[in-house]
Protein backbone atom coordinates (compact mmCIF):
# COMPACT_ATOMS: atom_id res chain seq x y z
CA UNK A 1 0.00 0.00 0.00
CA UNK A 2 1.30 3.46 -0.93
CA UNK A 3 1.92 5.68 2.08
CA UNK A 4 1.38 9.26 0.89
CA UNK A 5 3.70 12.10 1.85
CA UNK A 6 2.33 15.46 3.01
CA UNK A 7 4.88 18.27 2.88
CA UNK A 8 3.76 21.29 4.88
CA UNK A 9 4.80 24.91 4.67
CA UNK A 10 5.04 26.58 8.10
CA UNK A 11 4.28 30.32 8.01
CA UNK A 12 0.64 30.95 7.13
CA UNK A 13 -0.12 27.23 6.89
CA UNK A 14 0.58 25.73 10.31
CA UNK A 15 1.72 28.83 12.22
CA UNK A 16 -0.05 32.20 12.27
CA UNK A 17 2.93 34.50 11.79
CA UNK A 18 1.10 37.28 9.93
CA UNK A 19 1.45 39.91 12.65
CA UNK A 20 5.05 39.13 13.59
CA UNK A 21 6.36 39.09 9.99
CA UNK A 22 4.67 42.42 9.24
CA UNK A 23 6.03 43.88 12.48
CA UNK A 24 9.59 42.71 11.75
CA UNK A 25 9.45 44.13 8.22
CA UNK A 26 8.20 47.46 9.57
CA UNK A 27 10.82 47.67 12.32
CA UNK A 28 13.60 46.75 9.90
CA UNK A 29 12.44 49.37 7.41
CA UNK A 30 12.35 52.08 10.08
CA UNK A 31 15.84 51.10 11.26
CA UNK A 32 17.15 51.78 7.74
CA UNK A 33 15.09 54.92 7.19
CA UNK A 34 12.86 53.21 4.63
CA UNK A 35 9.09 53.69 4.37
CA UNK A 36 7.18 51.18 6.47
CA UNK A 37 5.63 48.61 4.11
CA UNK A 38 1.92 47.85 4.19
CA UNK A 39 0.70 44.41 5.21
CA UNK A 40 -0.46 43.79 1.65
CA UNK A 41 3.06 44.33 0.31
CA UNK A 42 4.63 42.17 3.02
CA UNK A 43 2.21 39.25 2.57
CA UNK A 44 3.21 38.94 -1.09
CA UNK A 45 6.84 38.11 -0.25
CA UNK A 46 6.23 35.50 2.46
CA UNK A 47 7.55 32.08 1.47
CA UNK A 48 10.58 33.38 -0.42
CA UNK A 49 14.04 33.23 1.13
CA UNK A 50 14.56 36.29 3.32
CA UNK A 51 17.14 38.06 1.15
CA UNK A 52 15.04 37.51 -1.99
CA UNK A 53 11.86 38.57 -0.16
CA UNK A 54 13.35 41.82 1.13
CA UNK A 55 14.88 42.54 -2.27
CA UNK A 56 11.38 42.27 -3.78
CA UNK A 57 10.14 44.63 -1.07
CA UNK A 58 12.93 47.18 -1.69
CA UNK A 59 14.47 46.46 -5.12
CA UNK A 60 16.54 49.66 -5.16
CA UNK A 61 18.84 48.69 -2.28
CA UNK A 62 22.53 48.04 -2.85
CA UNK A 63 23.95 44.67 -1.84
CA UNK A 64 25.27 46.16 1.41
CA UNK A 65 21.97 47.91 2.16
CA UNK A 66 20.06 44.70 1.52
CA UNK A 67 22.35 42.85 3.93
CA UNK A 68 21.59 45.53 6.55
CA UNK A 69 17.85 45.14 5.87
CA UNK A 70 18.09 41.37 6.35
CA UNK A 71 20.08 41.82 9.57
CA UNK A 72 17.56 44.34 10.92
CA UNK A 73 14.65 42.00 10.11
CA UNK A 74 16.38 39.12 11.90
CA UNK A 75 17.21 41.37 14.87
CA UNK A 76 13.55 42.31 15.19
CA UNK A 77 12.54 38.65 15.31
CA UNK A 78 15.25 37.84 17.85
CA UNK A 79 14.02 40.65 20.08
CA UNK A 80 10.46 39.32 19.87
CA UNK A 81 11.52 35.81 20.87
CA UNK A 82 13.80 37.04 23.64
CA UNK A 83 10.76 38.88 25.00
CA UNK A 84 8.85 35.58 25.08
CA UNK A 85 6.88 35.88 21.83
CA UNK A 86 5.80 32.70 20.06
CA UNK A 87 3.58 32.57 16.98
CA UNK A 88 0.39 30.59 17.64
CA UNK A 89 -0.64 27.53 15.71
CA UNK A 90 -3.80 27.85 13.68
CA UNK A 91 -6.78 26.16 15.37
CA UNK A 92 -6.99 22.53 14.31
CA UNK A 93 -3.32 22.09 13.36
CA UNK A 94 -2.36 19.49 15.94
CA UNK A 95 -5.54 17.47 15.56
CA UNK A 96 -5.02 17.27 11.79
CA UNK A 97 -1.33 16.40 12.04
CA UNK A 98 -1.99 13.67 14.61
CA UNK A 99 -4.79 12.23 12.51
CA UNK A 100 -2.64 12.14 9.36
CA UNK A 101 0.14 10.41 11.28
CA UNK A 102 -2.31 7.84 12.68
CA UNK A 103 -3.62 7.21 9.18
CA UNK A 104 -0.14 6.31 7.96
CA UNK A 105 0.88 9.52 6.23
CA UNK A 106 4.52 10.52 6.07
CA UNK A 107 4.93 14.17 7.11
CA UNK A 108 7.63 16.67 6.19
CA UNK A 109 8.27 20.43 6.27
CA UNK A 110 9.38 22.77 3.47
CA UNK A 111 9.72 26.41 4.51
CA UNK A 112 11.32 29.69 3.59
CA UNK A 113 12.54 30.03 7.19
CA UNK A 114 16.21 29.59 8.05
CA UNK A 115 17.45 26.58 9.99
CA UNK A 116 17.17 28.45 13.31
CA UNK A 117 13.49 29.07 12.63
CA UNK A 118 12.93 25.43 11.73
CA UNK A 119 14.64 24.30 14.94
CA UNK A 120 12.47 26.67 16.96
CA UNK A 121 9.33 25.18 15.43
CA UNK A 122 10.51 21.59 15.79
CA UNK A 123 10.89 22.31 19.50
CA UNK A 124 7.09 22.65 19.75
CA UNK A 125 5.47 19.75 21.63
CA UNK A 126 5.22 16.61 19.44
CA UNK A 127 6.59 18.22 16.28
CA UNK A 128 9.91 16.40 16.22
CA UNK A 129 8.04 13.09 16.44
CA UNK A 130 5.48 14.01 13.79
CA UNK A 131 7.77 15.12 10.95
CA UNK A 132 10.17 12.72 9.23
CA UNK A 133 12.26 15.51 7.71
CA UNK A 134 12.49 19.28 7.41
CA UNK A 135 13.83 21.40 4.56
CA UNK A 136 14.47 25.13 4.43
CA UNK A 137 16.00 27.93 2.42
CA UNK A 138 19.40 27.38 4.05
CA UNK A 139 19.61 23.93 2.46
CA UNK A 140 19.67 25.21 -1.13
CA UNK A 141 17.45 27.06 -3.60
CA UNK A 142 14.30 28.47 -2.06
CA UNK A 143 10.75 28.48 -3.34
CA UNK A 144 9.54 28.22 -6.08
CA UNK A 145 12.56 26.05 -6.99
CA UNK A 146 11.58 22.38 -6.45
CA UNK A 147 14.79 21.45 -4.58
CA UNK A 148 13.15 21.26 -1.14
CA UNK A 149 10.42 18.95 -2.41
CA UNK A 150 12.91 16.69 -4.15
CA UNK A 151 14.87 16.54 -0.87
CA UNK A 152 11.72 15.75 1.13
CA UNK A 153 10.75 12.92 -1.23
CA UNK A 154 14.26 11.48 -1.06
CA UNK A 155 14.36 11.70 2.75
CA UNK A 156 10.93 10.10 3.17
CA UNK A 157 11.13 7.47 0.43
CA UNK A 158 8.26 8.93 -1.60
CA UNK A 159 7.70 9.69 -5.26
CA UNK A 160 5.91 12.58 -6.92
CA UNK A 161 2.70 10.63 -7.49
CA UNK A 162 2.28 10.03 -3.74
CA UNK A 163 3.36 13.51 -2.57
CA UNK A 164 1.26 16.59 -1.85
CA UNK A 165 2.60 20.05 -1.01
CA UNK A 166 0.38 22.00 1.40
CA UNK A 167 0.89 25.75 1.61
CA UNK A 168 -0.74 29.14 1.67
CA UNK A 169 1.16 31.05 -1.02
CA UNK A 170 1.59 31.09 -4.77
CA UNK A 171 5.28 30.31 -4.13
CA UNK A 172 4.29 27.01 -2.48
CA UNK A 173 1.97 26.13 -5.35
CA UNK A 174 4.57 27.00 -7.99
CA UNK A 175 7.14 24.85 -6.17
CA UNK A 176 4.70 21.93 -6.19
CA UNK A 177 4.06 22.35 -9.91
CA UNK A 178 7.80 22.56 -10.60
CA UNK A 179 8.36 19.31 -8.66
CA UNK A 180 5.44 17.52 -10.34
CA UNK A 181 3.59 16.94 -7.05
CA UNK A 182 0.00 17.68 -6.04
CA UNK A 183 -0.48 21.36 -5.11
CA UNK A 184 -2.87 21.85 -2.17
CA UNK A 185 -3.56 25.37 -1.01
CA UNK A 186 -5.03 26.66 2.25
CA UNK A 187 -7.16 29.77 2.53
CA UNK A 188 -6.18 31.15 5.95
CA UNK A 189 -2.63 32.41 5.34
CA UNK A 190 -0.89 35.08 3.28
CA UNK A 191 -2.07 34.65 -0.33
CA UNK A 192 -5.61 34.69 -1.65
CA UNK A 193 -7.56 31.79 -3.13
CA UNK A 194 -7.20 33.37 -6.58
CA UNK A 195 -3.43 33.90 -6.24
CA UNK A 196 -2.91 30.26 -5.26
CA UNK A 197 -5.17 28.87 -7.99
CA UNK A 198 -3.40 30.96 -10.63
CA UNK A 199 -0.07 29.49 -9.49
CA UNK A 200 -1.29 25.90 -9.93
CA UNK A 201 -3.23 24.91 -6.81
CA UNK A 202 -5.62 22.02 -7.43
CA UNK A 203 -7.78 23.08 -4.49
CA UNK A 204 -7.67 25.68 -1.71
CA UNK A 205 -9.06 24.46 1.61
CA UNK A 206 -11.42 26.70 3.59
CA UNK A 207 -10.48 25.20 6.97
CA UNK A 208 -8.77 22.15 8.44
CA UNK A 209 -11.78 19.80 8.02
CA UNK A 210 -11.87 20.81 4.34
CA UNK A 211 -8.11 20.20 4.09
CA UNK A 212 -8.44 16.76 5.68
CA UNK A 213 -11.19 15.84 3.23
CA UNK A 214 -9.02 16.94 0.30
CA UNK A 215 -6.08 14.91 1.61
CA UNK A 216 -8.33 11.86 2.05
CA UNK A 217 -9.30 12.16 -1.61
CA UNK A 218 -5.66 12.46 -2.62
CA UNK A 219 -4.67 9.44 -0.50
CA UNK A 220 -7.42 7.31 -2.02
CA UNK A 221 -6.28 8.22 -5.52
CA UNK A 222 -2.63 7.54 -4.64
CA UNK A 223 -3.48 4.08 -3.28
CA UNK A 224 -5.50 3.21 -6.38
CA UNK A 225 -2.64 4.36 -8.60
Amino acid sequence: MTRPLAVFDIDGTLVDSRASIHRAAGEAARALGLPEPSYDRVRQIVGLTLDKALHVLEPGLTTAELADFVAAFQASFRAMYEAGHEEPLYPGVMESLRRLKRDGWRLSLATGQNRRGVARNLARPEWSALFMSSHCAADGPGKPDPAMLFAAMAACGADAASTVMIGDTSHDMAMAVNAGVHAQGVGWGFHTHEEQMSAGARHVARDFPDLEAALDRFASAAVLA
